[in-house]
């Protein structure tokens, strides 16, 4: 029969409150003796807390929620691992959630952490909506956003990458290059990031004295499949471009694949360069040339911004104004040989 917290109580001789005490981490008053004894039969008869319990006492769960839009997109499972390693090192547990960047699935996914009472979200969330910002102050749980940026009062903290610099230091790379019409196959203009990138190409092909041809952009999704559709668009339409900016490493690769199949040499004929930097970029022949974000270090800071607020909350030094934090880390170019 599975044992109470009455009967681990009873059999190490101590009271209910104590062992509750020792449960909860607030047994800075027991004895070593004593938190010893308690957790001894705590192990003989592997008891395991009942967290939900635990946590109406402590208002902590020791849970963060981790709300990503696409996990098979070899960019995300970096943010994932930081976040892990840095709940890992504060003590917290991780509830990972997949959107498929659909927003009926994330304000699911929303409602549901909250009544788990989850000590916070960390979220890159689906869209720049009105309804986002609408479920976003709907929760009162902290919310760190991370990759993707929104303006909402209900956000704690942000952890960026600048996405227009990034995007601008890459096309003058390209021209730079030898490269004087460039495509750019975007993702869907519905998140802040795709309209930094769109920003950044367009600013720095003005830098350099290059037209901004608008037929030569393209939007679609983040995903292989919409890079070699994306470049078929363009040769069925008989473009004129010598180069193809994308902006994510998956529609890099789908572009140098549509480009190979259709006779076209990477990079001596079209130059290819993918924003990301993921693990594929080096797996593919020509090896892509791209913009590297520190996935891993944006889940690491993210969780790292919301357990120190955490702590102060708990030991009440947080202010009442609280500003939104904001980290904001950067990109560099990776060069291989697509370009």
């Amino acid at each position: 029969m599975k044992k109470t917290i009455k009967d681990i109580a009873k059999e190490a001789g101590v009271s209910i409150a104590t062992v509750s005490f020792i449960v909860n981490g607030k047994d800075q008053h027991i004895s070593e003796a004593t938190r010893q004894r308690v957790k001894d039969v705590m192990k003989k008869y592997n008891y395991i807390p009942n967290a939900m319990a635990g946590s109406l006492v402590t208002r902590r769960t020791g849970i963060i929620g981790l709300i990503l839009p696409d996990i098979t997109n070899p960019f995300f499972p970096g943010i994932a691992r930081g976040a892990e390693d840095r709940a890992n090192e504060e003590g917290y547990s991780i509830i990972f959630c997949n959107t498929d960047d659909k927003i009926e699935v994330e304000e699911k996914y929303i409602e549901s952490l909250t009544s788990k009472m989850v000590d916070g979200i960390i979220i890159a969330h689906s869209s720049n909506s009105e309804e986002m910002g609408e479920i976003l102050e709907r929760t009162q749980i902290p919310i760190i956003l991370i990759d993707r940026d929104f303006d909402s009062k209900n956000i704690l903290g942000k952890v960026l990458v600048n996405n227009k610099d990034g995007a601008y230091q890459a096309v003058c790379h390209m021209v730079e290059r030898g490269y004087k019409k460039i495509a750019y196959l975007s993702g869907s203009l519905k998140t802040q990031t795709a309209m930094d990138r769109l920003e950044g190409y367009k600013e720095a092909l003005k830098t350099k004295n290059l037209p901004v041809e608008e037929h030569l952009i393209k939007f679609g999704e983040y995903r292989a499949e919409w890079g070699r559709k994306g470049i078929g668009e363009l040769l069925s339409e008989k473009r004129d471009f010598d180069a193809v900016f994308c902006g994510n490493d998956l529609i890099a690769i789908g572009a140098m694949k549509e480009l190979i199949k259709n006779g076209h040499k990477v990079p001596e004929d079209k130059g290819v360069m993918g924003f990301d930097d993921i693990y594929m970029s080096q797996m593919v022949e020509p090896e892509l040339t791209t913009v590297k974000q520190p996935n891993y270090e944006m889940g690491y800071q993210a969780v790292d911004l919301l357990t120190r607020y955490l702590k102060e909350k708990k030991t009440g030094k947080t202010p009442g104004e609280k500003k939104t934090s904001l980290v904001m880390l950067h990109t560099e170019i990776t060069e291989r040989n697509s370009i």
